[in-house]
């Protein structure tokens, strides 16, 4: 029997002891405390989505990161932060938690709404801080009238209450403020309902349930299985689709993490042309596409026209305007070699997103991966700055030590005034070796005006998110880089140098002159050294090779031989050129102040070349531009639930912050020393104790005592 007994009592313990837990975890999850946690966390996560682009493809972010710190952050979730599950977890116990709070105080507010408050005595009435006593010769059931029309013109809703001796006008106003409390929480809770309505939870569910998985390779998006697909009856997604001009397009590309899945639509969209207006600064103004949309299932066609913030809208999915890209712009490119001694151009096409191989030494060693077109750029042309020009007037160090780098450059300088102007069309390519390295160029259609001189800007970078530097390469008289090239490649020529040194030093030292030749060779020598290593024959090239050779020198005498060898080399460069030019069966140039100010400029082109770094420059010649317009389509059913919860947000914190409760409370009963008269006791209370309040408490105060028969 005892044992029995132990047993019933040890399971009333546990019972106990699950109950309590139970309530404790209720307790906790519908606290504010808690709420207000969980709100401060989805505030984190969402400062770190809107400064951390989302969804952006994996190859950004570990450029941007590196490898370490990209897998941390993928482990983390933060390249899609609204679709990580710890997000998605956060905001269900939100839900969970504003719904608990919701059920346990809801009915309490709703009951003291209805609720009078009639359950009070005199004594307790008394205790109040708003409170006023009088006596009024009125007998109580006339005075009880009397004042209860008062409190009714005051707005209040009254009730009339027999207590044992005494008469209690019990008044309120101002209840609805309850509601917004309520109103406040239920926008929380159908706000969070409407967000994941719209998330990809029902994608991960589709593939959780029936299999669904992300397409990670490539191919043609009509033939991707199914496996990869999303039926027409999917209820909620986002999407993008490309399409360029004349295309169609019946699918959207939901991006996911380890690849992309395909949204089936009910219609099909034919882009008929894409339209784009600039404002002077050469930001895009305006761009709207007009479509073509066809029903899949009856044939039925209708023409349309998307822009941005005016959305189609069509068997309840929606199409925006969200970009635009090149839609695979034929390029007409001329080739020139920068490397060796060779400088015959040749022919080239292209396509923007295709690829084209490079032939190099009879062999494909590259491959052109064209990556973008602009057919016009508008840029700051208002120049401030310093370059390599006056490299006769510095000392080679000196100059170095101010910026050998800025002669790279940007295409525009900045600048304290503005001078806007459309350079016209550029090219963006990745030159891509047989080991996978590549870097990226971009070279603009036409010669530009660049501090008073007209030069073909090639721009290249190493890494995406780096800015482009520019090499300048001056435009000759006919307005091309021909003549750049062709010096280019003597100063790659052993037998051209030698030549023009040779030159050089006859032009410097003419034979008549008896008794000098010794020197004449000598001079000879030194600019033959001076071409060689200006071209290179070392390590470095450029200024950066005759700077190294400097330092060789005694540090004061340093400026001085600079000097000198910037002259030779500048003497030989010259006569590099008319003998570069004489080899072509070309006549020599006049030496006048445009042409050496030309090879100026080519000399310090050339120099900056060694950071240029490529086999060959490409330069537009012409193209058949085709744009592509980018739409985002989605299914939103959660769109209206959050627009119903903003609706319920604002009524709620108006009723909160506007509207105030109050409650009256008067008693009244016989004069105690039986001489007819009434005694009242009149008691006030509000939430918020606030100057309109205490006016509001005199008003009425001062009212209710002139209540005479």
């Amino acid at each position: 029997m005892s044992t029995s007994n132990n047993e019933i009592s040890t399971a009333g313990i546990q019972i106990k002891t699950s109950r309590r837990w139970l309530a404790d975890a209720v307790e906790l999850l519908s606290s504010m405390r808690f709420a207000i946690s969980l709100l401060t966390i989805i505030s984190i996560a969402s400062v770190i989505g809107t400064v951390l682009k989302q969804n952006e493809p994996m190859s950004n972010y570990v450029n941007q990161f590196g490898p370490f710190w990209f897998e941390v952050f993928g482990k983390l979730g933060l390249y899609s932060v609204y679709s990580s599950w710890w997000f998605l977890l956060i905001m269900t116990f939100l839900v969970v938690s504003t719904s608990l709070c919701i059920a346990r105080n809801a009915p309490k507010m709703l009951k003291d709404m209805r609720g009078w408050r009639e359950n009070v005595r005199e004594q307790s009435l008394r205790n109040f801080h708003h409170k006023a006593e009088w006596t009024s010769a009125v007998m109580p059931q006339l005075l009880a009238q009397q004042l209860q029309a008062r409190i009714v013109a005051k707005g209040y809703k009254t009730k009339l209450v027999a207590k044992d001796d005494a008469i209690l006008i019990s008044a309120k106003q101002g209840a609805a403020n309850k509601w917004g409390y309520i109103f406040a929480h239920s926008a929380i809770v159908i706000i969070c309902l409407g967000g994941l309505l719209d998330s990809d939870l029902l994608i991960r569910a589709q593939q959780l349930i029936y299999g669904k998985t992300p397409f990670s390779g490539n191919g043609v998006i009509a033939e991707i299985p199914a496996e990869h697909r999303l039926g027409l009856g999917n209820p909620s997604f986002r999407g993008n689709t490309l399409i360029p001009e004349g295309s169609t397009s019946s699918s959207a590309i939901i991006a996911q993490k380890d690849g992309a899945m395909i949204q089936d639509l009910p219609f099909t969209i034919q882009l008929k042309k894409f339209i784009i207006d600039f404002y002077s600064t050469g930001i895009p103004k305006l761009f709207a596409s007009e479509v073509v949309i066809r029903d899949n299932a009856d044939g039925h066609t209708f023409s349309a026209t998307i822009k941005v913030n005016e959305p189609l809208i069509y068997k309840g999915i929606a199409v925006y305007q969200s970009s635009f890209e090149d839609g695979g712009t034929k390029l007409k490119l001329t080739g020139y070699p920068m490397v060796g001694v060779s400088q015959t151009s040749f022919p080239l096409t292209g396509e923007v997103n295709g690829a084209t191989p490079l032939a190099s030494n009879g062999n494909t060693d590259y491959t052109i991966e064209w990556s973008g077109f602009r057919p016009f750029n508008v840029e700051n042309m208002a120049q401030s700055g310093d370059d390599l020009r006056a490299v006769t007037k510095k000392s080679i160090n000196q100059r170095l030590r101010d910026d050998l780098s800025s002669h790279l450059g940007n295409a525009a300088k900045s600048a304290n005034k503005k001078d806007l102007k459309n350079v016209g069309p550029s090219v963006q390519y990745k030159l891509r070796d047989k080991t996978g390295q590549a870097r990226e160029f971009s070279n603009y259609m036409q010669s530009i005006k660049v501090d008073d001189d007209y030069v073909f800007l090639a721009g290249v970078r190493d890494m995406p998110d780096e800015p482009f530097r520019y090499l300048r390469i001056p435009a000759d008289d006919d307005d091309t880089v021909g003549e750049w090239m062709r010096l280019r490649a003597a100063l790659e020529n052993p037998e051209l140098r030698a030549a023009a040194a040779r030159r050089y030093a006859q032009r410097a030292i003419p034979e008549s002159r008896e008794g000098i030749a010794a020197l004449r060779v000598q001079l000879e020598q030194s600019a033959l050294r001076g071409l060689s290593l200006f071209a290179g024959d070392g390590k470095e090239a450029g200024y950066v090779a005759i700077a190294k050779f400097l330092e060789q020198v005694p540090p004061q005498e340093q400026e001085k031989a600079a000097d000198i060898f910037m002259k030779i080399l500048n003497g030989s460069m010259w006569d590099l050129w008319q003998v570069a030019r004489q080899k072509d069966g070309l006549k020599e140039m006049s030496e006048d102040e445009k042409h050496s100010h030309f090879l100026q400029l080519s000399t310090t082109a050339l120099s900056d070349a060694s950071f240029y770094n490529a086999p060959v420059y490409l330069q537009m010649t012409g193209f058949d531009e085709i744009k592509a317009s980018v739409f985002q389509v989605t299914r939103s059913p959660g769109k209206k639930v959050v627009y119903l919860g903003c609706l319920l947000l604002v009524l709620g914190v108006f009723s909160m912050l506007y509207v105030r409760e109050r409650r009256l409370w008067v008693w009244i009963r016989p004069s105690t020393d039986d001489s007819g008269q009434s005694h009242a006791l009149m008691a006030m209370s509000s939430q918020r104790k606030t100057l309109d309040f205490e006016n509001e408490f005199e008003v009425l105060k001062t009212q209710l005592k002139q209540s005479e028969a």
